[in-house]
C-alpha cells in the first residue's frame, strides 16, 4: 500500500511540474475570498477538513522563479527522505496564506497554492528578511498532498483507550504513580539506589503499546550508560529509574504526558503516544566510584593518545627521511626544519614581512596525495606575510623568495599544523608545497 501511495504521489508531483508553466497564468487558478490563488486536485473520498489545532501530515514541495528559472526550494520527498511534514494547523498569518489552503483539503486531496514570497518568508516562516535572490513580489508555488489529519481531543481519547486495553490485555494490576506512569517489576534488585551523580549501566528495549519495537540496546555491542541526574530519556522513564536498584528488571509504561507529549518524536513516535520501556539495571556505581572510574578512563585515554602521538611523530620522521632519499633531495634544512628548494630564481621584489604577497601553490602530503591547489582553482592566494595569517613554514619559506620565483617548501608538522587533525591533513603531517611568488605589494 505504501509503495502504491508513493508511486501515486510521484506521478502527481510529476503532473504538477509538467503543468507548472501553464499554471502560472492567473486565469488557471481559482481565488478564495481572502485572495488565495489555488488549484484543487480532488482524490480523497472523505469530505472532512482539518480545523485549527488539528495535527496535519502532508507531503509538499515548493518552488519560485529566480532569474527567470523555476527553482525548487524544498521537497519533502528528498529532503525528509519521503517522511511527511507534520504540525498543528495554526491560525492564519495573513489573508490568503498556506494555512488557509490546507484548511480547504480533505485527506487524500492535493493542491497547488500560490503564496506571495514576501509574506511567506517574513510572516509564515518568521525570517528576519526574505532571501535576497527572491523578489518580494515573486510567487511561491506550493504543491501539497494531505495524507491525514487528527484532532488532538480524538488523539488523547485514542491514547487512553489503547492504554486501557493494553493494561487489561496484559492483566496489569499495579496502580499508576501520581504522574501517571506504570512500573511493573519482574525481578527485584539490591544494593544502592540511584542518586544524582551515580553512573548507571543498563539494557533497555523501547516499544509502542501495539508491540512495535523502536529500539533495543541488546542489539548494540555495549550496554547503555548514563550519569544519574543528567537528561537521559523521557521524564516518565527517568522517574522510574530513580526507584530502581542494581539487578532490577521492570516494565515501565509511560503515557505521552510523561513521554514525548503532543509533538511526538519525528515520524517514529506520533503525538499522544504511550511508550513501553523494558529495563534491566546491570550496575550502579556511586558518585565517588563513578568519578574514580571516569578519571581512570580519562587517564588511560590520555596515555593511549600520547602513545599514538609519539608513534605518529616517529613515523613522520621516518617518512620524511624516505621522501628525501627517494627524491634525491640533498639540501640541508633551516634551523626550523624547513627545506627550501629553489626551482627558479625570481627577479622581482623580495617578499618581506608586513607586505601583501600573492602566490600560486599546490600542496601535497609525502605520499603524493594532493590536498589543496590554487592552480586548480585558477585563483591565486593573497595574504600578509610574517604576521601569522598562514602556517609558520609558509611565513618563513615565502620570505626567501622574489617575485617570479618558484620553489618547493617541505614543511614538517612542527611548523605546520602539528598534532591538529585538519581532515585532509592528518596530525603530524609533513607538507610539500610547490609555490610561485606572483606579486609583492
Amino acid at each position: 500500500m505504501r509503495k502504491h501511495l508513493n508511486i501515486f504521489i510521484s506521478l502527481l508531483l510529476g503532473l504538477f511540474l509538467l503543468t507548472h508553466g501553464y499554471s502560472q497564468k492567473a486565469g488557471d487558478f481559482k481565488v478564495s475570498p481572502n485572495g488565495l490563488r489555488y488549484k484543487l486536485y480532488k482524490s480523497g473520498k472523505d469530505t472532512t477538513k482539518p480545523g485549527l489545532g488539528d495535527w496535519v501530515s502532508i507531503l509538499m514541495r515548493y518552488s519560485t522563479i529566480i532569474k527567470g528559472k523555476d527553482t525548487l526550494l524544498f521537497d519533502s520527498k528528498t529532503q525528509l527522505k519521503g517522511a511527511p511534514v507534520r504540525f498543528q494547523l495554526p491560525p492564519s498569518d495573513f489573508r490568503g496564506d498556506l494555512y488557509e489552503g490546507l484548511g480547504m483539503l480533505s485527506a487524500g486531496d492535493s493542491a497547488l497554492f500560490v503564496i506571495n514570497a514576501d509574506s511567506l518568508f517574513l510572516r509564515t516562516f518568521r525570517m528576519e528578511k526574505r532571501p535576497d535572490v527572491i523578489d518580494k513580489n515573486a510567487d511561491v508555488f506550493f504543491y501539497v498532498y494531505l495524507l491525514s489529519f487528527d484532532n488532538p481531543e480524538k488523539l488523547i481519547n485514542n491514547e487512553l483507550t489503547a492504554l486501557q486495553k493494553f493494561i487489561s490485555d496484559n492483566k496489569i494490576a499495579e496502580t499508576p504513580t501520581a504522574s501517571g506512569i506504570y512500573i511493573i517489576n519482574s525481578q527485584k534488585g539490591e544494593g544502592i539506589k540511584m542518586d544524582t551523580g551515580c553512573m548507571v549501566k543498563l539494557q533497555m528495549k523501547v516499544s509502542l503499546i501495539d508491540g512495535k519495537q523502536l529500539f533495543s540496546s541488546y542489539d548494540r555491542p555495549e550496554p547503555l550508560k548514563f550519569t544519574c541526574g543528567n537528561k537521559f530519556d523521557t521524564p516518565g522513564l527517568e522517574e522510574a529509574l530513580m526507584k530502581m536498584k542494581k539487578g532490577e528488571k521492570s516494565r515501565v509504561i509511560v503515557p505521552s504526558k510523561m513521554g514525548f507529549g503532543e509533538k511526538g518524536k519525528g515520524v517514529v513516535i506520533p503525538p499522544y503516544t504511550t511508550i513501553v520501556y523494558d529495563v534491566e539495571i546491570l550496575d550502579i556505581l556511586s558518585k565517588e566510584a563513578s568519578e574514580k572510574e571516569r578519571a581512570a578512563a580519562k587517564a588511560q585515554e590520555t596515555k593511549m593518545s600520547d602513545q599514538k602521538s609519539e608513534t605518529v611523530k616517529n613515523d613522520e620522521a621516518m617518512l620524511l627521511e624516505n621522501y628525501l632519499k627517494e627524491n634525491k633531495i640533498t639540501v640541508k634544512p633551516n634551523a626550523s626544519g624547513l627545506y627550501y628548494i629553489e626551482k627558479s630564481a625570481g627577479t622581482g621584489p623580495q617578499a618581506v614581512a608586513g607586505k601583501k604577497v600573492k602566490v600560486h601553490y599546490t600542496g601535497t602530503l609525502l605520499n603524493g596525495k594532493k590536498f589543496d591547489s590554487s592552480v586548480d582553482r585558477n585563483e591565486p592566494f593573497e595574504f600578509d606575510l610574517g604576521i601569522g595569517q598562514v602556517i609558520k613554514g609558509w611565513d618563513e619559506g615565502i620570505a626567501l623568495m622574489k617575485v617570479g620565483g618558484k620553489a618547493t617548501l617541505i614543511i614538517p608538522s612542527t611548523i605546520a599544523y602539528g598534532s591538529r587533525d585538519m581532515g585532509v591533513i592528518p596530525p603530524f603531517s609533513t607538507l610539500v608545497f610547490d609555490v610561485e611568488l606572483i606579486d609583492v605589494k
